[in-house]
């Protein structure tokens, strides 16, 4: 289903101070989507999946999920979070130790009075689903971290909710685990015809798991996109750094010419990504570092061939990362571990000018 919300606004005091968590947020968020709210600690993500499932009240603003309002303030409208309709995986999972694994998923049914007859199909179905058959009579808790996991989704899942929300659900999980269990999760969304909203700080996630991606700060919706209009052609820098590693390089634009724009950097003259922006005005060049290609270690000329000095290089398993100085500025870099590189090296360095994005300054 889908949700609009309008004008939501959510302060705190702290320290005698208030605290804009969510200030006049507008925002649509698709049906049958993965949407995920994506941000630092403190950006208002969590506060806005709170309001959504009514776990906090917002000051002002409504939200409406599938044409029916939950909550507004100017309408008086505040539905219960059990009325909503709504199905939320936490962090910390929230199993209850002294119940087994089908008491834990069929708790939701056992609360709406369903028969029992009912509550066991549903509760096999959904344990089919996620893979957890045959272990409903074990105590929840002496399950491996992703199999509880799998329990709290479940759990949000067996009473059919219209919509389901997660909240940073991998973070308790370590490196391997929380890639696996992505995955498996990206596998079971994708088999349901259901809306969610996926909260985490964690850019790999976001990238991995979504449709859409809202990026915010400071209570705000900064910039929305699919994974890869977020990722390659970001509107604002603080979104193009914070969805991944990124080398950002003063310019000044000189000219607009054949679909591209050109700018003044303190490597020359680099031909860019077209952007509406007037000669003259200051800009930000963004390039990641796994777009920086090393073309060999004799100087040659061409478009966005520039030269540099390798001023130091680590090997972190899948590549190498290097610095690399090129007239005023340092670049990071990733590069094939097949390469061979030395510190001191001189390197003639290709720019692909659809990967060099131009943002303002």
């Amino acid at each position: 289903m889908e949700i609009i919300i309008k004008g939501l606004s959510k302060h705190y005091i702290s320290e005698g101070k208030t605290v804009k968590a969510l200030d006049h947020v507008d925002l649509v968020i698709p049906a049958n989507e993965i949407f995920t709210l994506l941000g630092p600690s403190g950006c208002g993500k969590t506060t806005l999946l709170r309001c959504i499932v009514g776990l906090e009240t917002p000051d002002e603003g409504e939200i409406s999920i599938g044409g029916e309002i939950i909550w507004s303030r100017a309408k008086g409208i505040a539905i219960p979070t059990e009325k909503r309709g709504l199905g939320m995986v936490f962090q910390t999972y929230a199993i209850w130790p002294h119940m087994s694994v089908f008491d834990n998923i069929a708790y939701p049914l056992q609360i709406r009075g369903e028969r029992k007859e009912v509550i066991r199909e549903k509760v096999a179905r959904t344990l089919r689903f996620v893979q957890l058959e045959g272990v409903e009579k074990r105590s929840a808790t002496k399950l491996s971290g992703g199999q509880q996991q799998r329990v709290a989704l479940a759990r949000a899942l067996v009473a059919e909710p219209k919509v389901i929300l997660f909240d940073e659900p991998l973070s308790n999980l370590d490196a391997k685990l929380r890639e696996e269990t992505r995955k498996e999760l990206r596998r079971f969304m994708g088999e349901l015809d259901i809306t969610a909203i996926y909260v985490t700080h964690d850019r790999v996630e976001a990238l991995a798991l979504s449709d859409t991606i809202a990026v915010m700060r400071n209570g705000h919706i900064i910039e929305k996109g699919s994974p890869q209009k977020i990722y390659f052609n970001a509107d604002h820098r603080f979104v193009a750094d914070f969805i991944g590693r990124a080398n950002q390089i003063d310019a000044v634009v000189q000219d607009n010419l054949n679909g591209m724009t050109l700018v003044q950097t303190g490597m020359g003259v680099i031909q860019c990504l077209k952007r509406d922006l007037a000669a003259g005005s200051k800009a930000t060049l963004c390039i990641r570092p796994e777009f920086i290609r090393i073309t060999g270690q004799a100087r040659s000329e061409g478009q966005n061939i520039v030269q540099g000095v390798v001023e130091s290089l680590e090997f972190v398993g899948e590549v190498y990362e290097a610095d690399i100085r090129i007239g005023q500025e340092r670049l990071l870099a990733r590069i094939d571990p097949d390469v061979t590189l030395h510190q001191g090296d001189e390197v003639s360095i290709s720019l692909d000018p659809n990967h060099c994005l131009l943002l303002s300054a």
